[in-house]
């Protein structure tokens, strides 16, 4: 199999009769047909072509086969129009009312609002659990439970899932495993050779780099689940993606293996300069020592990622107050609610990114007032560790 480089930019690729070097944009919704007899044909399934842009397009399709190909054990992939559209899609396909649905608590802000509000709201009852904790999945999963969910590592908190464990408990059960992937670049984790059915990922982020577009993914381990039940829903209920987009997002994948290598090995260093630092009480990088699920990582990430969580130390203000003096006082990284872009940003997740999960949500996965999440871009380490430290040094203890 070729190395994720060379994927990354040659895969997927479909050239028209220009042979263009860069892949073709077909901003295009619709297509047209020789005769009504090809139309009857096309929409009867008995030629294989494009017929709406809701249901296919070339530009995303060639995006559509380089994202499978970059994911090991991935078989089919559909692209979404966000991550978070990518995420309710695969949920919602594969629940139906009155079945259960096991997640783990420690989710992206949205991602927990699909859990906790969405779904019930359809007639799925939903069981939280502590996801690091396996005891709590097999007293959870019972031979209701019609899907598991959850995020390795987690947005911000970075606790880690056992797959392969949690695999085998689910589909004991015959129950679907749905992992998002959203806080990894695509490739640091091989979650189908662990057991996944339905790998989701936020293309916004690292896919891209550069905070260009949106866009989001769905991959599966077989191609009957993406046929038989994704993609009708899909194709029905329209959160595709834009061809636009679609080229966008191609053309970050051509360099997506070096940028998230870059920024991960910064990050990595960035970690442990942190863990050091008088001023912060901890940090949580799944490949750093520190990190309390450390073995767990090595044996299922590739890599540490391109995200760092950490807390600054008791403070004599109010956490809030020192977390936001501290953002406010750096120089270089920007303050966002995105991350895995070129540039470095950090944010104050239980302001912004996890306030919709309220006070006892955040409490519940420890998420205080004094946590920061920093997504380590392209500039060089030592300009960042600089620009931390002057903001470390003028936060009031």
């Amino acid at each position: 199999m070729p190395h994720p480089e060379t994927v990354g930019v040659r895969a997927g690729i479909a050239r028209t009769e220009f042979f263009e070097t860069s892949e073709a944009l077909f901003l295009n919704s619709g297509y047209t047909y020789a005769t009504a007899e090809d139309a009857e044909r096309a929409f009867n399934g008995d030629v294989e072509r494009f017929v709406y842009s809701r249901y296919g397009n070339p530009t995303v399709a060639m995006l559509e086969d380089r994202l499978r190909a970059l994911q090991p054990g991935a078989a089919a992939c559909t692209a979404t129009a966000s991550g978070m559209g990518a995420v309710y899609t695969a949920l919602r396909a594969v629940l139906r009312p009155g079945d259960h649905l096991v997640a783990a608590r420690s989710l992206f802000g949205s991602c927990y609002v699909i859990c906790e509000e969405i779904l019930p709201a359809w007639g799925v009852e939903v069981t939280f659990v502590d996801g690091r904790d396996l005891d709590e999945w097999a007293d959870a999963i019972t031979s209701r439970t019609r899907a598991v969910f959850f995020e390795t590592p987690s947005n911000p908190m970075q606790h880690l899932v056992d797959v392969g464990a949690v695999a085998a408990l689910a589909h004991a059960v015959g129950a679907h495993v749905v992992v998002d992937h959203g806080f990894l670049p695509i490739g640091m984790q091989h979650c189908f050779d662990l057991g996944a059915d339905i790998v989701v990922h936020s293309a916004t982020k690292t896919a891209d780099g550069q905070g260009r577009v949106m866009g989001g993914a769905i991959l599966t381990a077989t191609d009957a689940l993406m046929v038989d039940t994704i993609q009708p829903l899909i194709k029905h209920t329209g959160p595709t993606l834009a061809p636009f987009n679609a080229w966008v997002i191609g053309k970050g994948l051509e360099t997506l293996a070096l940028r998230s290598r870059a920024c991960a090995q910064s990050a990595h260093t960035i970690a442990a300069t942190l863990r050091t630092h008088p001023q912060v009480s901890w940090v949580r990088y799944p490949h750093d020592p520190s990190h309390p699920q450390y073995d767990l990582a090595q044996r299922q990430m590739t890599a540490g990622g391109t995200v760092i969580t950490f807390e600054l130390a008791s403070q004599t203000t109010e956490a809030k107050t020192a977390a936001f003096g501290f953002m406010n006082a750096l120089q270089l990284i920007d303050i966002s609610n995105n991350f895995g872009d070129a540039k470095s940003l950090i944010a104050h997740p239980a302001t912004t990114t996890h306030r919709a999960i309220g006070a006892d949500g955040r409490a519940a996965i420890g998420l205080t007032d004094g946590v920061l999440r920093l997504s380590v871009g392209l500039e060089h380490t030592h300009d960042l560790t600089d620009d931390l430290e002057r903001a470390l040094a003028n936060t009031t203890r």
